[in-house]
């Protein structure tokens, strides 16, 4: 018996006889867009939504997430995809449900804020192209940010959700900073700009069950839009959460179809349809539909992105977020940075040191672009301060943030963080006060003359606009002026089962064929023997270089007075030879490294990145300190200063090329 009326489940199709919700739970799904954002980094593929996407549009959702967060980036830089040819794609298959992006007020979709011709032009086309949802919000919360992109959003007829950002310097809500006061001026505010419907917008899992219930009710009381929900589950709360969050009278809560739920992504759609079947919010959705759409997804869509998901982890919940409050992404990304700088070893470190950079940085909530610039702050400072110095690498968007371009603060930034950041720096030393983008020039103009006519419509203008470097490089290739590189086309059901099988042949010894083992060669006394481990298995594996012994080059001791020996051409061997006696040990050396140079003082990278631009080209003059090159981390634009003074030599890098740690980037003679 139900609190609501006598619900029989027992023999009877339940779908057609359940009686209709007095006020139904709305939900959005947002599996196309934050859920595979959240679990393997944003690369689901459009033609991979297509296949559930009618389904989908059937099944009674308020809205459907598709687009903005970092799909627009993600697209054009990983995937080779057109950001805007996906909505007008899925336009086509979703015929009834609203879309809905995830827009960063005026940084849109990128990771600073753009000037407001650029931020207007992109509302509009977002428009054009079918969006009907615009859930903005702000990563400071500072909603002077939001006065272009509002305007236009209305303008266009289409819904405006404003968004809190939601974070905590305490355990619980509460304190000086983040409390109820905070979150419920902050929606007065929303409701004063006109918001259709303000969202929640609890990007870490922050928020506890009981925290949900005071806030979405106290928020009720103070305001008349539509209250939403959004909470990752990544601390495991988001379940009880939502549901105490619709005891509370919540309107509408985001989740996940559930082969896209859970982890670091969002509480699934399918356990709140039955949870509340027969009560007065009932959704009113098919299970079986649902179940229909999951059983396509997981086998016909996840096994293509198995290779992204983060299997080394038996837990679902990531407890560490409620210490050290990093969003799931922003977490992915810092433990990738550390590993591809060798220095995966002091991830403790950086859990440690990120609380106080957050705090010197103005309290700042975590979420894009604050958690990178925050990250990545926090990476440089484990990794570059030295002898009690902090700060010795400060990257751009830190200096901005500092400058005011971001927005206010909810905490006044370290005065002495603030003054080191912006010593030097191109704008002035003295923050301003102002809107951020009221210090913006114009864009539109001057990125149309740069990219000229390989940007054909005001769609290619945007993506160049926004994105200056991956977004011209995109370009060449969409209109076939470069290739489009293997890395970026999409792989089929049919190599996931070639990848399954050699995976299964190795594991059983028969990476050879059978009927190639009846015409094997004798194994010669020049085979080396390699260890070989697949999926936490180990082989010993006989290798025999074809046509005569391999040729090995490696680094051996030499005496003091001896003159250096000449190389032998040939191929670098990962490993020394076996040999009877104790071989000398190897040197390791990359491969990709160019040679060092005779004289001057080499550029090394200090990190792996992308590089955006040379300030100083071949041959020019330099004094020590100043910037000679800007490469991208973890979306973070660092400057590089010289080492010497000099002239800058041996630039072999261009825009939009990516290094390794290590690599000399200039040499300074």
């Amino acid at each position: 018996m139900s609190d609501h009326g006598e619900l029989n489940l027992v023999g009877m199709n339940y779908d057609k006889d359940r009686p209709k919700a007095e006020r139904p739970l709305l939900i959005e799904d947002i599996s196309l867009r934050d859920g595979h954002q959240s679990l393997f980094a944003t690369r689901g593929r459009t033609e991979d939504m297509i296949p559930v996407a009618e389904q989908m549009d059937d099944i009674g959702f308020w809205a459907v997430e598709v687009w903005g967060g970092a799909t627009f980036d993600a697209m054009h830089r990983f995937l080779g995809e057109d950001p805007w040819e996906r909505l007008r794609t899925l336009k086509r298959y979703f015929t009834k449900t609203p879309f809905s992006m995830l827009l960063r007020g005026q940084n849109l979709v990128g990771y600073r804020n753009y000037a407001d011709d650029v931020a207007k032009l992109f509302i509009k086309k977002t428009v054009d192209n079918g969006m009907e949802v615009f859930r903005t919000f702000d990563a400071l919360n500072d909603y002077r940010n939001f006065e272009t992109v509002v305007p236009v959003i209305k303008e266009c007829g289409a819904h405006f959700q404003g968004c809190i950002c939601y974070t905590l310097t305490e355990p619980r809500l509460g304190g000086e900073v983040y409390n109820l006061d905070y979150f419920i001026q902050k929606a007065k505010d929303l409701e004063d700009m006109g918001a259709d419907s303000i969202c929640i917008k609890d990007m870490a899992g922050l928020m506890s069950p009981y925290d949900a219930y005071e806030l979405i009710k106290a928020i009720k009381e103070n305001v008349k839009p539509l209250i939403h929900l959004h909470s990752h589950f990544t601390s495991g709360m988001s379940p009880m959460t939502h549901f105490k969050a619709i005891e509370a009278g919540v309107d509408i809560i985001d989740t996940c179809m559930t082969p896209y739920a859970y982890r670091t992504s969002h509480a699934a759609l399918e356990p709140f349809v039955m949870s509340l079947l027969g009560t007065n919010r009932d959704t009113g959705f098919d299970i079986q539909s649902l179940a229909d759409i999951n059983g396509i997804l997981e086998k016909e869509v996840l096994p293509k992105y198995k290779h992204l998901l983060d299997d080394t982890k038996v837990s679902m919940i990531d407890i560490n977020v409620l210490l050290h409050q990093t969003p799931g992404g922003m977490l992915s990304n810092l433990v990738n940075q550390l590993r591809e700088m060798d220095a995966l070893d002091k991830i403790d470190q950086v859990y440690k040191e990120l609380p106080r950079v957050r705090k010197e940085l103005g309290q700042i909530p975590l979420v894009t672009p604050t958690s990178q610039i925050v990250g990545t702050q926090t990476v440089n400072n484990v990794l570059f301060d030295t002898d009690g110095k902090r700060y010795n690498m400060i990257t751009a968007q830190v200096k901005d943030l500092c400058y005011g371009l971001y927005g206010k603060t909810s905490v006044p930034i370290d005065s002495q963080v603030q003054a080191k950041a912006l010593k030097g720096y191109d704008r002035g030393e003295t923050p301003i006060t102002c809107r951020p983008a009221e210090v913006l020039e114009p864009e539109l103009e001057k990125a149309r003359a740069e990219i000229g006519d390989l940007a054909v419509d005001d769609e290619d203008l945007i993506v160049y606009a926004l994105f200056p470097v991956t977004g011209k490089k995109y370009l060449m290739q969409k209109y076939g002026k470069e290739q489009v590189p293997e890395a970026l086309k999409p792989i089929t059901l049919d190599d996931v089962e070639k990848q399954n099988l050699m995976i299964e042949k190795a594991k059983k010894g028969e990476l050879v064929e059978k009927s190639a083992l009846a015409q094997r060669p004798e194994k010669s006394e020049n085979a080396r023997t390699f260890n070989v481990f697949v999926e936490g298995e180990y082989f010993e594996v006989g290798v025999d270089e074809v046509g005569g012994a391999p040729v090995i080059t490696y680094a051996a001791p030499q005496a003091a007075t001896a003159a250096p020996a000449a190389p032998v051409a040939g191929v670098v061997a990962p490993a020394a030879p076996a040999v009877q006696a104790p071989a000398p040990k190897a040197e390791p050396r990359a491969e990709s490294a160019p040679a060092p140079a005779a004289e001057g003082t080499p550029m090394n990278a200090p990190m792996p990145g992308m590089v955006i631009r040379y300030e100083k080209n071949e041959g020019d003059t330099v004094n020590e300190g100043e910037t000679v090159v800007v490469i991208e981390a973890m979306k973070m634009e660092n400057a590089l200063p010289a080492p010497a003074s000099g002239v800058v030599r041996g630039i072999k890098y261009s825009s939009g090329d990516n290094v390794a740690k290590g690599e000399v980037l200039a040499i300074i003679e």
